[in-house]
């Protein structure tokens, strides 16, 4: 097995707990909505944005327009508003790096790993999560859907982070929690890969990568062994 010079990580769900700040949030945007007066089920209104994020994207920025248009026949601004900022609030609280993120990055910047992102979230959105979470000064590069193109597990964007970072495929990493895009797309090129199973939301049980991680920072652990044998 080749050096590891760098490590790739996914940004949701394998450095950030995305799913876990989406479920407060958009708990909190219901409740805003109901406290300003619109007259909805609690638990069927979050079922139902939920189902809309799942059919548009959970990136999408119109969620709520789509949710009020179903709920009232149209977007009240009272509402609305009400929902957004209520949702920013509780997303601003409960948007936070796993356990250990922060302690493996600069572990393995110290040990002079290069480091960077590939992320299918639109670049405005990534950048802001990884300023958000002070995590910035960590990469190298960050590579979004807006950067390639393409969204994993396309070879696009993973090629355009090593040729940023200068690194082969063989001497590195790609850490994710979606095995069929951060596992088989890192996997194409050549890359070492690592199941983030801390991260993981479809309970994945054989992620098909060279390593299953329970905590980020056994990374620490296995490019450390890797690399006094090489």
């Amino acid at each position: 097995m080749s050096k590891i010079k760098g490590v790739i990580f996914d940004l949701d769900n394998t450095l950030l707990d995305f799913m876990k700040m989406k479920e407060f949030a958009v708990k909190s945007a219901v409740k805003g909505m109901i406290e300003a007066g619109l007259m909805v089920d609690e638990e069927l209104s979050y079922n139902e944005i939920v189902s809309i994020y799942e059919k548009f994207g959970w990136e999408n920025q119109k969620v709520f327009d789509v949710f009020l248009e179903k709920q009232t026949g149209s977007v009240q601004h009272k509402f609305l508003a009400a929902g957004i900022v209520a949702y920013r609030r509780a997303r601003e609280a409960n948007l936070m790096a796993y356990p250990n993120v922060n302690k493996t990055l600069m572990a393995l910047a110290k040990s002079g790993i290069k480091l960077g992102v590939v992320s299918d979230a639109p670049s405005r959105e990534a950048w802001m999560r990884i300023y958000y979470l002070n995590l910035y000064h960590f990469f190298d590069v960050v590579i979004t859907f807006d950067d390639s193109g393409k969204r994993k597990p396309s070879e696009v964007p993973f090629k355009l982070c090593l040729e940023s970072l200068n690194l082969e495929p063989k001497n590195t990493i790609m850490v994710g929690d979606w095995p069929e895009r951060d596992v088989v797309g890192a996997k194409k090129i050549g890359m070492k890969t690592a199941f983030a199973r801390y991260g993981d939301t479809f309970g994945t049980v054989n992620s098909g990568a060279d390593w299953d991680l329970d905590n980020i920072y056994e990374l620490v652990k296995i490019i450390k062994q890797n690399n006094e044998l090489n």
